[in-house]
């Protein structure tokens, strides 16, 4: 005897999981957009905070992807919220925003590994090559500051 799968059942899990990834991965961004302007005004030097703005604006262009990618999903518009505080040193914050970063790459690869849609998949792709150069350059300041 063969078990019946209900393939609806498990496309509709894939896509609430979807959805909280998506919903993770919005908050995650905002919130480093926020971080990284705070920062950026931390900065040593003007190519240290020059370097920072380019990362924002890197996290700003994911952030409206995923945005975009939630949106179609949901058809509603996503409520982003802060969810991590920003460390009030220049040091402190460099090694939290490389720490994150490298989180944030393995988060990103698992969802371009499990979903099915290659749009969706290449953004996530993307977005987890950005974020492992961002930690790169956190990891250099990093180093240069401690």
């Amino acid at each position: 005897m063969f078990p019946f799968t209900n393939y609806l059942d498990a496309i509709n899990r894939q896509n609430h999981q979807l959805i909280t990834d998506i919903q993770h991965a919005i908050n995650g961004e905002y919130s480093a957009i926020d971080c990284y302007a705070k920062l950026a005004n931390l900065a040593g030097n003007q190519k240290e905070r020059e370097q920072i703005l380019e990362i924002r604006q890197d996290e700003i262009k994911h952030y409206q992807h995923f945005v975009q990618i939630y949106q179609n999903l949901t058809g509603s518009q996503p409520q982003p919220k802060i969810t991590e505080d920003c460390p009030s040193t220049y040091l402190e914050g460099l090694e939290f925003a490389l720490q994150d970063e490298q989180k944030t790459v393995d988060f990103y690869l698992d969802i371009s590994d499990y979903v099915t849609d290659p749009m969706i998949k290449e953004v996530f792709k993307r977005a987890a090559l950005d974020e492992q150069n961002h930690a790169v350059w956190f990891l250099f300041y990093y180093a240069k500051t401690k």
